[in-house]
């Protein structure tokens, strides 16, 4: 399928950011006051949307209850009401100075980097400058290309918010593939690579050649698996579709499959609306056409997919599209987690109550999984034990590997949202938790 597109337009489309949002949910919604809170949060928390998601995807009839405009535009509850009224405050006074202390002030209160992605997982080498890349689990290294550190849109519940706002202290990015082709080199027992952002698929393919290329070579045989991050599938398929950039990157996919390297392409896909335009049906073809395999993860969050059929019908869409539910993610302790938020036990029935309404090429995705500091945690469920209820957990991966598989069981709290908030169950289950008692 070729377009009729530019190469520059395939890859910049045109996006609506800034001031213009107003102007726009005016003249979709008729709503100003909606308009107008959408400006005040999106001095804090970024927004940008795609021209495609504005025209194909969002029906503006229902918005602003459409799950694709909840997930894209920016709406008051994502901040704390005290924290939207500084904020307000100062864009009503038009004072731009005050505007930026106050958002830099509240943004520094969201847990911009949650995980201890910073303090833990960038590796620490005198000679390598590591803080473009996380080295969290033995196996898998994550990498942060500079160029790809955007992305069409930006969905609002996105953990990696802090990528895209005006503070660079806060964004991780290596400028090149040089450091981490030397990290890889020191350190063999990594397999896995994955490019993230972001999203890579913003940047030229001879770009995003420059970071696959090199895995190709005999001194890093040792990685047998190539991940790469994306939302254009969703947020701008005609990356995959129209002229010589979508071409070209449908070629390098298929020198890595062709050399014998497991191309895994990590689709971030929400809702089922995401798939059912022919631009994205027709991407999906082409992706699946090099031999990468397609995998979809996304967060179960409120307003967008809290809902058992919502995902049915998304893994149901994406088997039919040769695409592999992945992971059910639980919404991170960052950035909008006030707005989209879901209590653990409510996002395991929407979980169990999905599972239930597909066959078994649906039921590949795990979860609810929370990715935390000590690693992903899954909810197996909620049993009565002699004590009382508790939740079944289980890590499928973990800094200490010795914790990987092994059952243990948190107190049940019905409002509890994040790790952080579980607690031991019994004393069994305290190393699981660090020694918490």
């Amino acid at each position: 399928m070729t377009l009729a597109l530019d190469t520059y337009t395939a890859l910049n489309p045109r996006s609506i950011s800034g001031d213009r949002l107003r102007k726009l949910v005016v003249e979709r919604t008729g709503d100003p006051v909606l308009a107008h809170e959408a400006h005040v949060v999106s001095q804090v928390l970024p927004f940008k949307v795609s021209s495609y998601v504005v025209d194909e995807l969002i029906d503006w009839d229902r918005a602003p209850d459409d799950p694709i405009y909840r997930l894209t535009f920016p709406h008051r509850d994502m901040l704390e009401p005290e924290h939207f009224a500084v904020i307000e405050q100062a864009v009503v006074q038009g004072d731009r100075a005050g505007i930026r202390k106050a958002a830099d002030t509240v943004r520094g209160s969201l847990n911009p980097h949650p995980g201890d992605q910073m303090s833990m997982n960038v590796p620490q080498h005198d000679d390598i400058d590591g803080s473009g890349m996380q080295h969290k689990y033995a196996e898998t290294l994550l990498v942060f290309p500079r160029q790809g550190q955007t992305c069409h849109s930006y969905c609002g519940y996105c953990f990696r918010w802090a990528q895209f706002v005006d503070q660079p202290d806060l964004r991780m990015a290596v400028s090149g593939p040089e450091a981490m082709t030397r990290y890889l080199d020191r350190h063999p027992m990594i397999t896995d690579v994955l490019l993230t952002g972001g999203d890579p698929l913003v940047m030229r393919t001879d770009l995003l050649a420059s970071y696959l290329e090199p895995l190709l070579e005999p001194e890093r045989a040792h990685v047998d698996t190539v991940r790469i991050g994306t939302k254009a599938v969703s947020f701008w398929p005609y990356r995959l579709l129209a002229g010589p950039e979508a071409d070209s990157v449908l070629r390098l996919l298929e020198r890595l499959t062709a050399a014998g390297k497991h191309v895994a392409v990590m689709l971030h896909l929400s809702h089922v609306a995401e798939l059912q335009t022919d631009a994205a049906k027709a991407a999906l073809a082409r992706l699946a056409s090099t031999g990468a395999v397609l995998r979809a993860q996304a967060p179960v969050v409120r307003h967008v997919n809290d809902d058992p059929r919502a995902w049915a019908d998304l893994w149901q869409a994406q088997v039919r599209h040769n695409v592999v539910p992945y992971y059910m993610f639980v919404e991170r302790d960052t950035g909008a987690r006030p707005y989209y938020g879901l209590p653990l036990a409510r996002a395991y029935d929407i979980y169990r109550e999905a599972l239930q309404q597909v066959s078994g090429l649906g039921r590949t995705a795990r979860g609810p999984v929370m990715s935390a500091s000590p690693g992903k945690v899954v909810i197996d469920g909620v049993v009565e034990l002699d004590g009382g209820r508790a939740f079944a957990l289980r890590y499928l991966q973990a800094r200490n590997p010795e914790m990987v598989g092994r059952p243990f069981f948190a107190a049940y709290d019905e409002h509890a949202q994040w790790w952080d908030e579980l607690r031991p169950y019994g004393p069994r289950d305290r190393e699981f938790f660090g020694g918490l008692s």
